[in-house]
């Protein structure tokens, strides 16, 4: 799984090097360097290996054309949305569009979300995540009727 938070560097070309943890589970894992690059908001960007991604399509194909939720994800992840593949120094490329709206240059954070990665900007992280919706009782409450 990937899990937890990495610094890294957006270099002036737009391209990632994804941190050495993650690179080594990506490797063993998945044995590719083929990704989805995308985004549901522009606030960041989400990393799909390309087993999870196409995992996801598989879901979103067995809905109806016309269902209003698929449209408008479809929407969002194909405007934001580009394939990428690693270079030999295991760097990946964020296109100018999306790092644009997502801030992304310069230090920026990797977080692990179990099957794919998220680039934030890390002050806006900050704001919008940690500052704007603080975790709650409601929140604990909501995972232990999950059982966690």
């Amino acid at each position: 799984m990937l899990r937890g938070s990495y610094p890294a560097k957006m270099d002036d070309k737009g391209r990632l090097k994804i941190p050495a943890s993650f690179k080594r589970f990506l490797d063993e894992k998945y044995g590719t360097a083929d990704f989805y690059v995308t985004s549901t908001n522009g606030e960041c960007a989400r990393v799909y290996p390309i087993k999870e991604w196409e995992a996801l399509e598989n879901e979103l194909a067995s809905l109806p054309t016309m269902d209003p939720a698929k449209r408008k994800f479809l929407d969002r992840v194909n405007y934001y949305g580009q394939m990428q593949a690693t270079d030999a120094q295991g760097r990946i490329s964020i296109h100018q569009l999306l790092r644009t709206e997502a801030e992304l240059l310069g230090e920026v954070t990797v977080f692990g979300y179990l099957t794919y990665l998220e680039v934030w900007n890390a002050e806006r992280f900050r704001r919008s995540r940690l500052e704007a919706q603080p975790y709650t009782d409601e929140d604990w409450a909501a995972l232990a009727k999950l059982g966690i």
